[in-house]
């Protein structure tokens, strides 16, 4: 299964239909925007096999200047993406796709501190059996207890996200 409804925070267990989704899209989005790209990566709980996430696919764009997200902007509402803007979140260009939403673009410019944390946070928990056990438990209190609140849902993981990578520097 793939997309959640607006407004909404729900779990379902890790499929191979995450990875499968991952790379068709970034097969299209290097298609339409490869010249700008130094990299994509698949980001978010669904990049780690067998843990529970919301079902979105999370990608990350790194691109060679943060500028150039303008240019990337057309392309990427032709793929279906709504972009919105760089205020949402800091230091990125950020789009969604669908509704319900499928997939989140997070487009950085090369060596951001933002995209090397979750990348960093990703790995951590690719490796890490306790931590990825830990974040699941926590994932499913947060979400049962804010089913209809996404930025709640969000910011209450901060501190654990922040306590792996105090770890991890």
């Amino acid at each position: 299964m793939l997309g959640l409804p607006k407004g909404e925070v729900f779990l379902i267990p890790w499929t191979e239909e995450w990875e499968r989704e991952f790379f068709i899209e970034k097969e299209k989005i290097q298609n339409k925007i490869g010249t700008y790209i130094v990299d994509i990566h698949h980001i978010g709980s669904t990049a780690v096999k067998q843990l529970s996430a919301k079902p979105i696919i999370d990608i990350a764009i790194e691109i060679k200047g943060f500028s150039e997200g303008e240019t990337c902007i057309s392309p990427l509402e032709e793929l279906g993406y709504s972009c919105k803007g760089t205020h949402i979140l800091p230091d990125r260009y950020y789009f969604n796709k669908g509704e319900p939403r499928t997939h989140q673009i997070h487009m950085y410019e090369s060596g951001n501190r933002y995209l090397l944390e979750q990348l960093k946070f990703r790995d951590y928990l690719i490796n890490n059996e306790n931590a990825k056990s830990e974040y699941e438990q926590l994932k499913v209190t947060l979400s049962a207890l804010n089913k209809n609140n996404k930025y709640k849902y969000a910011e209450e993981k901060t501190d654990f996200i922040k306590a792996i990578l105090d770890k991890i520097k």
